[in-house]
């Protein structure tokens, strides 16, 4: 098949390129560096092929408090993204199908975070602006699907870990940031020092695990919303003591600033729907998707030092 992908650069997209590349598929890979999706007809370039698939992963955001110091932005530079590839798409390109991603941050916590919830209630006010682009996408997805019957697969997962993570230096989403940290605690004798009290709690997905869930639900799921979760998530202190006993630094060294930004409490998605759809697909224990994760730290020492 002919793809193009947004956020080719990316975490994700660079695995899901891998992947599919090595399945034998036409690759148009667009990032920041030879596409600006910000501008007005930043993909008209791109009219002249068809293609079948469109994998929108690009969006403007950071892990940790960046949404905190930059929630105008963030709502302007998405929107127009969004809007961008959304308008290209039905214009240009009607008989492909996006498969695009969501957020679990656009859950209201108050409610169960179960796909028919995703547009009630009110997400968190740190996330606010990053959230509700994320829905705002949903809406459009939803929107074009309903006038002119594009099709659409939108997937909400948590968090993704694993080799390969961006290394540009960005604020790095809490598991890699604690691996860092332990690594470097471990090896240059700094002080590791976490955010938060280390009881809220996290949900993380395995990046293969995730791109392979994404291929099977897309070959027989259409114009639905999907959590892509574990099913289950743990505390920070349970990921720092499982990280302190596979590097062998001492949990005891670790402190706790409760003065820092911590996000939500909890973000557990609901997986109903997935274990129906998939309901013997095994996804790779925890341990072993950590272990894999801190060998390929400890093996580009550049990331820790």
């Amino acid at each position: 098949m002919d793809i193009l992908i947004t956020g080719a650069s990316g975490f994700l997209g660079t695995a899901l390129c891998r992947k599919l590349r090595a399945d034998g598929h036409s690759l148009t890979e667009l990032n920041s560096g030879n596409c600006d999706l910000t501008r007005d007809n930043s993909l008209s370039g791109f009219n002249n092929k068809k293609y079948d698939q469109i994998y929108h992963l690009a969006a403007w955001t950071q892990a940790g408090d960046f949404c905190l110091h930059h929630p105008g932005e963030q709502w302007v530079i998405n929107q127009k993204i969004n809007t961008n590839v959304l308008s290209w798409w039905k214009e240009s390109q009607p008989q492909a199908k996006v498969i695009c991603m969501g957020t679990s941050c656009a859950y209201d916590p108050a409610l169960p975070l179960k796909e028919d919830n995703y547009l009630k209630g009110k997400p968190i006010d740190s996330l606010f602006a990053y959230a509700m682009t994320k829905r705002m996408l949903y809406a459009g997805l939803v929107a074009l699907n309903r006038q002119f019957g594009l099709k659409y697969l939108c997937l909400v997962p948590s968090t993704l870990y694993g080799p390969g993570y961006h290394t540009d230096g960005r604020q790095m989403h809490f598991i890699f940031d604690l691996i860092r940290k332990i690594l470097r605690g471990r090896d240059k004798g700094e002080e590791v020092v976490l955010w938060g009290s280390g009881h809220q709690k996290r949900e993380i997905v395995y990046i293969d695990d995730f791109i392979e869930v994404m291929l099977r639900l897309n070959k027989i799921y259409e114009n639905k919303l999907i959590n892509v979760g574990a099913g289950r998530e743990f505390a920070i202190r349970y990921f720092a003591k499982t990280i302190c006993e596979m590097t062998g630094f001492s949990f005891n060294k670790i402190k706790f600033d409760r003065e820092k930004y911590t996000g939500a409490k909890s973000k557990c998605l609901n997986i109903e729907t997935l274990r129906k759809r998939l309901p013997d697909f095994k996804m790779i224990p925890l341990k072993d998707g950590i272990q894999k994760t801190i060998s390929w730290f400890e093996a580009n020492e550049g990331l820790i030092k």
